[in-house]
Parts: C-alpha cells; structure tokens; sequence
C-alpha cells in the first residue's frame, strides 16, 4: 500500500517568495525567451503553421515532428522512443508506472524533491546516496552505493548536471553507474534537465537512453532551452516495456499536450545552438562573478565551483543560522535564497542561481547585507 504524498516544500517556498522578492539569488533556470523571441527564430514554414495552428487535441505521445527533433539530441535514439510530456509529470509517471510497493530506491541526494517523494508515496523504501563534500567540489561515493543495493532495490535515480550542485562526474564514474545498473538489472532514471549546461562542453556526458537498454532519460525545455512556461518536456527510452507503460500512464495525467507549446518548442529545438550560446555566455559572466563574490565575502560562505547546469550549491557560514539569514534576506533585502534543507539536504548549504541576467543586482543586495552584519 502506498503513503500519502507529502507536500512539495521547495514548491511551496518558491509560491510564497518567487512573485513577490524582487530579486531572486536561487532560481534553477535561465533567463526566459518570450514568445516574440521564439517566433523571431521561426521559418516561414513554421510562422505559417503557428498563424493556422488548431487548438484541438494533439497527438499522445507528442507532436510527430518534436519528437524527431528530440531524437536528435542524442546519438542512438528515434521518435519512437520519446514520450512528450510535461517534466514533472514524466518524474511522477515514470516512478508510478514501474515500482510497487515494497520496492528499493536509490536516489543520489540532495535532490528534487520528486525524485524521492513520488516513490515513497508509492510504497517504495528510499536509500539516500548523497554526494561527497571534498573542500571546494562534490564527489561520488562508489563505496557507499554499492552499500545501498539490496535484492529489492528496483531503480537508481541520478541527476547530472546535478540540481542544485552544479556537479557532474567524469564519464568513468557514469559508465560505472551503468554497468552497476545492468548487473543488478535496475532501472537507471536520468534526470538530464540540465544537459548541453556544461562549463566546458567536452565534458557533456551522453544520453542515459543512449547507453543502457533499461535506462531511462529526462529531459525538457524549462532549462537549458529557456522556456519553462510551456511545460513541455520528455521521456526517453528504448525499453519497450517501459514506453508502453509510460504512455499507459500518461493517458490518466495530461492524455496530450499543449498544441501551442509543442510547436514552440520545435521551433525553438531548431534554434537551440543560439539559445544554448546565449545562456552559457550568461552563466559564465555570472559565474565569474560569484565566484570573485564568494571569495571576497569567504568568511561567510564556502565557495564550491559548479561544473555545469545554472545553479551552485554554497555553504554558509556565517554567524546567523542559515534559515535567519535567508529570513531577512528576503523580508529586509527583498533577495529570495533557498536553503538546502528544501533538497533534502542537512547542514548549510543553499542554492545560487546563475542564469538569470539581473544575478548582479541579487548580489548587490547580499552584499549590502553581509556588510551591515559585519
């Protein structure tokens, strides 16, 4: 028997503060396209399309001409094996669909929250994996995950680029879960909302769907792509007993998506070099100046370099407790900060966001704050 589903804390935070701070210092996207933008980027096929487009139902399992797009963001995928959907939705379909009650998970921490609550509420027993503090980065723990990993363990659950670190391992490391995956036969859910994010992008791991028959990948455009408003993301995999149970489940969620959406998003797949150049040219300037930021104000915060996505994960530690600090942040400095406690994370680390273009203004604010408390 499943467990009532707890409430989505970091969601209920982000409702409280997001639209009413002026200033965000932890947002997980990147700066945000309008509608304008996309269809500057259309041809004049897709204008026309737009401009005689029908708002009936669409097809179930995706727009046939997105899905293909979709496909060729990895190596050795076709439409066939992509499910559009919207991001949290694949997250809550993917872990409904293939656990039971009694099951195992194994969920690398901190993380979304979804990523371990919706398997709890199924009944399932979580085993946290959390990533290793070493100085000024985060490191994987093989030892401890092979600890974890019991004969009821049914899925191992990864994020990289990792939300809200900004880690991501070598690709000896992601071969390894791999391989480990495939020997105790579990599902292997990637959560890969930050992809194509990486600093340095000869470090872009591939795929999950790509590298393991029972792997299965997440993917959407509210992140590296700058268009979380048209809730349209992916699932992908070459399982065929997995699509067929996610597209099962899919029929009692959403049925179909947004015919509106599915379109811009095509669009904007089409012109995503331009889209992903834009916003790794703002995460490195921002990046740049958390970091000299950090460092100058070291005595309060334990810089760690992130290596991909639009997020890092800081440790504070200053005088106050954390939750004070980010208490009158928000209430006297109208500066919104996300604490790591809503990443099922102990200790004092929050998160920054590094993707937004007004990242320079939030600091000023965090500063004119730390310099009255010193």
């Amino acid at each position: 028997m499943g467990n009532p589903i707890q409430p989505f804390w970091l969601e209920r935070y982000f409702a409280q503060y997001e639209f009413k701070a002026p200033y965000l210092l932890s947002p997980s996207d990147c700066e945000s396209l309008s509608l304008k933008d996309v269809l500057g980027m259309a041809d004049a096929e897709d204008l026309e399309r737009w401009e005689k487009l029908s708002l009936g139902y669409t097809e179930s399992a995706g727009l046939p001409g997105l899905r293909r797009e979709i496909a060729s963001l990895y190596s050795n995928t076709n439409p066939d094996d992509i499910l559009v959907l919207a991001p949290e939705e694949g997250i809550y379909i993917t872990m409904r669909a293939l656990l039971s009650p009694g099951d195992e998970v194994i969920v690398l921490t901190p993380c979304y929250q979804s990523l371990v609550e919706v398997a709890r509420s199924v009944g399932c027993g979580i085993m946290e994996w959390p990533l290793l503090s070493a100085g000024d980065h985060w490191e994987l723990n093989r030892e401890r995950l092979i600890s974890l990993i019991s004969p009821r363990t049914k899925m191992l659950v990864v994020n990289f680029p990792h939300n809200p670190t900004g880690f991501l391992p070598k690709r000896e490391d992601y071969q390894y879960l791999v391989e480990l995956s495939r020997e105790h036969d579990l599902w292997l859910f990637s959560d890969e909302m930050y992809r194509f994010l990486e600093h340095d992008p000869t470090c872009r791991l591939p795929g999950m769907v790509d590298l393991y028959p029972k792997g299965i990948t997440l993917g959407g455009m509210s992140k590296a792509f700058s268009l979380p408003g048209l809730r349209i993301g992916w699932l992908a995999t070459q399982n065929r007993t997995a699509m067929e149970a996610l597209s099962t489940y899919k029929d009692y969620t959403t049925i179909c998506n947004s015919a509106p959406g599915e379109l811009l998003a095509l669009i904007a797949l089409r012109s995503r070099d331009g889209i992903l150049a834009r916003n790794l040219d703002l995460i490195q300037s921002n990046l740049a100046a958390a970091h000299d930021f950090f460092y100058t104000f070291s005595r309060y915060v334990n810089w760690y370099r992130p290596q991909g996505g639009s997020i890092a994960f800081p440790e504070w530690i200053g005088p106050k407790s954390l939750d004070q600090a980010c208490l009158e942040l928000v209430n006297d400095y109208g500066v919104m900060v996300v604490p790591g406690h809503y990443f099922n994370y102990p200790g004092s680390h929050f998160r920054v966001g590094l993707g937004r273009r007004n990242f320079p203004e939030a600091l000023g604010r965090v500063e004119a704050y730390l310099q009255q408390m010193a």
